[in-house]
């Protein structure tokens, strides 16, 4: 019977200790889930441990397959590039392993659910949905297809559940800002609104979300606001990278480039299109960095090495 590849959990890492930790116990916890198999995670930068020291452990495991999945809910540069660029660069450390590399996470009809808790836990019980507003808001990026895909999240959270509206905002590097979401909200009639935001774990990030919503809130008295918490390790996220995993290992990726700014010539973003694949150099690793440190994200479009 063939051994199973083993799982490689890639994220971005954050300087926000407790959502590092929160990070290594998902991967310790899909470690007790899955005692079949290997299961290790490292990050692109930021947080130890390097995502380098995750292979070198499979490595030093006997493991000679894997399939890698980022652990993130959209595909911007990171997932699209650096992520790739590191696996190819774990590859030329440790000859003869082979690896898939699988897709991130959202939208999906799992994570929804969360998020549908998550604003269920946040609104008074004796709110109507119906006068109730939800402001998702995302990570932001330059990737124009990301953003999308945060709106697209909004959008299915939205259909049959009831509320006044879902927009969308995001916390750096695209608009409308937290301010602008809320204050778009306002102008279209919310008096009620649930600021939902769009994260795996806790973090700077989410941290600075509801900073904003909390000043803002100050500001308008007349307009009632609620944070909602992050997604959290839930159940259903666990078995979502478990569903990322089986894709990969399976060969069933299905990812949609249509928009990908390094594909696709969008307006404003052309200088992208077929840039190469420069990984992220994580302080903490040991290994080798012959080119220096490197920013650039390109597109890996082959996904099995």
């Amino acid at each position: 019977m063939t051994t199973p590849p083993a799982l490689l959990i890639a994220g971005h890492g954050t300087r926000d200790e407790a959502g590092a930790e929160a990070f290594r116990d998902f991967v310790r916890e899909l470690g007790r889930r899955h005692p079949e198999l290997p299961v290790a995670g490292g990050f692109i930068e930021l947080s130890p441990p390097p995502l380098g020291d995750a292979v070198a452990e499979l490595v030093e495991r006997g493991v000679r397959r894997f399939a890698a999945v980022p652990l993130m809910l959209v595909s911007a540069g990171h997932a699209k590039g650096d992520i790739p660029a590191a696996l190819a660069r774990e590859k030329e450390r440790h000859p003869g392993i082979t690896y898939t590399y699988g897709r991130p996470l959202g939208p999906h009809p799992g994570l929804l659910r969360v998020l549908e808790r998550r604003l269920a836990e946040a609104v008074d019980p004796a709110w109507d949905p119906a006068e109730v507003t939800v402001l998702l808001v995302g990570r932001g990026s330059t990737d124009p297809d990301a953003n999308a895909e945060v709106f697209k999240a909004a959008r299915l959270l939205w259909e049959g559940r009831g509320y006044a509206g879902v927009e969308t905002a995001f916390v750096s590097l695209a608009e409308p800002d937290v301010p602008g979401g809320l204050e778009r909200c306002v102008r279209l009639g919310a008096r009620r609104v649930v600021v939902l935001p769009y994260f795996l774990f806790t973090g700077i990030l989410p941290d600075r979300v509801r900073h904003q919503t909390e000043e803002w809130a100050a500001a308008h008295p007349e307009t009632e606001v609620r944070s909602a918490d992050v997604i959290g390790p839930e159940p259903e996220l666990l078995d979502l990278v478990w569903e990322r995993y089986e894709e990969a290992v399976g060969g069933d990726l299905r990812m949609n480039c249509d928009s990908c700014v390094y594909r696709i010539a969008l307006p404003g973003f052309e200088d992208k299109v077929g840039l190469p694949q420069q990984p992220h150099f994580h302080p903490d690793d040991d290994g080798d960095h012959p080119h220096g440190h490197h920013h650039g994200h390109g597109h890996a479009h082959s996904h099995a090495h």
